[in-house]
């Protein structure tokens, strides 16, 4: 049986580059309370360059709009995946961002022969990979998985807002804003919190001690 370790990924910059198409990683949505995160793979089609692609956050929520669609039509392939909320309960946020990494990857229509991927740490893949920290800022294929990943997850959020409008999700996209944590203290927790979260645990605890005995 494999050790734990066995199974982490080595943290290694690559002196060379292999041949081959080279597909960028990032992810959405790790710290917000609600939710699924999310991870998008991009492979970019070098004669077909994307004039504008950065990190997303710096963009405005216009021009990720337009770049979102810009990516799909112009990159040789694209993948955006997710881990269920459920899922980051279970095994936690950051392995349920390696795994939603991982299944972005795994879902391109072709086989990188190298994956970037933003930050520190690496999903398990069977591909060779390098983490890249700000990577979502240096790397266009990674700036382009950023863009994706970070459309995705907003649109998710006002799919919540419709099912649980009394939260805002459309407005702070799960994130805990002050006007989160209030509603999530009036109106307890919904389907999409994360329970494993700490102000989500706290609320359902004391739901718990404050329910009426059966």
């Amino acid at each position: 049986m494999r050790s734990r370790a066995s199974c982490v990924p080595e943290q290694v910059s690559l002196d060379w580059t292999p041949p081959g198409l080279i597909a960028g990683v990032d992810e959405a949505g790790r710290g917000p309370l609600a939710g699924p995160v999310f991870a998008a793979a991009v492979i970019l089609d070098e004669l077909q360059p994307i004039p504008g692609l950065a990190d997303s956050k710096v963009l405005t929520a216009a021009k990720r709009a337009r770049l979102f669609d810009e990516i799909r039509a112009k990159a040789l392939c694209c993948c955006i995946a997710q881990a269920s909320t459920e899922e980051i309960d279970r095994i936690n946020i950051l392995q349920a961002t390696m795994l939603a990494m991982q299944r972005a990857v795994t879902g391109l229509r072709l086989k990188p022969a190298l994956v970037r991927v933003d930050g520190n740490r690496l999903p398990v893949l069977q591909v060779p990979a390098e983490a890249i920290v700000k990577g979502d800022a240096t790397v266009q294929a990674i700036s382009a998985a950023s863009i994706l990943a970070k459309v995705a997850r907003d649109l998710f959020c006002e799919q919540m807002h419709q099912s649980h409008p009394q939260y805002g999700f459309a407005t702070h996209k799960g994130y805990g804003t002050r006007e989160h944590l209030a509603a999530l203290k009036a109106h307890g927790a919904s389907p999409w919190h994360r329970r494993s979260f700490a102000p989500v645990r706290e609320v359902c605890v004391t739901v718990r001690i404050g329910a009426d005995p059966a």
